[in-house]
């Protein structure tokens, strides 16, 4: 008897698993052709691409980021940011979501031990009698067999809705180190403009006071004195300005990275940052934007989509479901597994005949929507070859610009020297050399402007490009 137990309870609970293998009804995958040119472009703008090739997809932010206060704030951020927290909290119901679908594709199996003791009259006079009753089931419910592979296409639709999210929660991360390097970026050319506004402000006040003294021996006149005294209030302005600018900047630091940002971890200037990032020469080909994570974010749709369809296919054919149980029972516990059990097997088919069109229009709106999700991750590639594009751009010119500025700021200040020179000794009108200074501080901030944008572009290239980086999870 104990043998048939056993080799009931083998067929009982075998049978789910052995009809659970299934043909699939999802349509065969194929990523979509590239609506972009095998190239990035080149020439003109774009430069000569040149110095040491960097594999931007094995390249973490903390290789790529030189700077150690840097790297220790974006680490700060990483630890702190509430939209990247928001974004893994996004992931883990994802996975969870994911995790409670595959469950369905194994049956739900119970089992019960219990013993019942009772005591009863036996109808002879007082006389009680104690009654022992010892029990074991198990059993499943209503499992159904994924035949025509519903419950797998479904699974895999939740799997890609997953990977998605982390993909997501990639893009969030990296915008967290872009807009975190960005600011620090401003915050340094903030306080370079203010100083140089400082600067100006006290060459003005020299400048205006010679003018003041010469007015008064009858040597200058009243506009020159009044054209100092203006170079030196504009100045003065500027100062307040970029002393608000860089209290701002601060605290856009701050919000960004979610605490105090420490004054030691902050740059003293736009002139000091040389050398803080890698300056990475991008591989031209277009194929580098497939790791980018929104990229990938959209083809994961898309291949959830791809999976919805099989899902929606599948309605159209019989469903079939099991309901099972089997145990045993004694009056011992201790002969409860030699005695001959009970089971029942029931299976149930369903067929689909009318709907009123239901399982038709799911399978239409699951086709729409994989059309949908074809434009959306073309239109992601294309947006990403833009971005890229207008990156590179940038970067083909940012460095001449930058020696241009410094040449005319050198130039200015050889201008100013001469001129402010002359105007002292009496050779040449105050006109001259107010120009000159005006000229000069211009000079300073186009170049402190530029000088600005080479180091946002190298982050701007290092986020657009899909950085190089898996999902950041503190203290890693």
């Amino acid at each position: 008897m104990m043998g048939n137990n056993k080799v009931n309870c083998l067929i009982l609970f075998g049978i789910p698993f052995l009809l659970t293998g299934c043909i699939s009804l999802d349509p065969k995958y194929q990523r979509p052709a590239t609506p972009v040119p095998n190239s990035m472009p080149h020439g003109g703008a774009y430069g000569t691409q040149s110095g040491e090739t960097i594999d931007i997809v094995k390249t973490s932010w903390r290789e790529y980021i030189i700077d150690d206060r840097l790297r220790t704030v974006v680490t700060m951020s990483l630890d702190s940011s509430r939209d990247l927290r928001e974004a893994v909290a996004d992931v883990k119901s994802a996975q969870a979501q994911y995790e409670e679908e595959r469950s369905s594709l194994l049956p739900t199996v119970d089992a019960e031990v219990s013993n019942t003791r009772s005591r009863s009259l036996t109808g002879v006079g007082n006389q009680t009698a104690i009654g022992n009753t010892a029990s074991a089931n198990a059993s499943t419910s209503s499992f159904e067999l994924d035949l025509f592979g519903k419950n797998q296409s479904l699974t895999r639709e939740e799997y890609e809705t997953y990977l998605g999210t982390q993909e997501g929660a990639r893009s969030t991360q990296l915008t967290v180190i872009y807009n975190v390097v960005n600011y620090w970026i401003t915050l340094a050319a903030d306080k370079s403009n203010l100083e140089t506004a400082k600067q100006t402000m006290a060459s003005a006040a020299d400048s205006l006071q010679v003018t003041q003294n010469n007015y008064n021996h009858g040597i200058s006149s009243m506009v020159d004195v009044s054209s100092a005294d203006s170079t030196y209030q504009s100045a003065r302005a500027d100062v307040a300005n970029y002393t608000t600018s860089v209290a701002q900047d601060k605290n856009a630091l701050d919000l960004a990275v979610g605490k105090n940002v420490s004054d030691d971890l902050l740059p003293s200037g736009i002139e000091q940052l040389k050398g803080v990032m890698k300056d990475m020469p991008p591989a031209l080909s277009s194929a580098v934007l497939l790791n980018r994570p929104d990229v990938l974010k959209a083809e994961h749709n898309l291949k959830a989509t791809n999976a919805n369809i099989g899902a929606a296919r599948a309605n159209f054919f019989p469903s079939i479901s099991l309901t099972a149980s089997g145990g045993v029972s004694s009056s011992q516990l201790s002969t409860l597994f030699k005695n001959g059990g009970a089971w029942s097997f029931s299976p149930s088919i369903s067929l689909p005949l009318f709907s009123g069109g239901y399982n038709v229009a799911v399978l239409k709106y699951s086709k729409a929507q994989q059309e949908l999700y074809v434009a959306t991750y073309e239109k992601s590639i294309q947006m990403a070859f833009q971005e890229v594009a207008d990156a590179l751009a940038r970067r083909g010119t940012i460095q001449e610009q930058l020696n241009a500025h410094t040449a005319y700021v050198n130039a200015s200040a050889t201008y100013y020297q001469l001129a402010d020179l002359r105007y002292r000794r009496g050779i040449d009108t105050y006109i001259n050399a107010l120009d000159a200074q005006r000229t000069l501080y211009s000079a300073r901030q186009n170049l402190i402007s530029t000088q600005e944008t080479y180091y946002q572009n190298l982050i701007t290239l290092y986020k657009v490009l899909g950085g190089g980086t898996s999902l950041y999870h503190s203290g890693s």
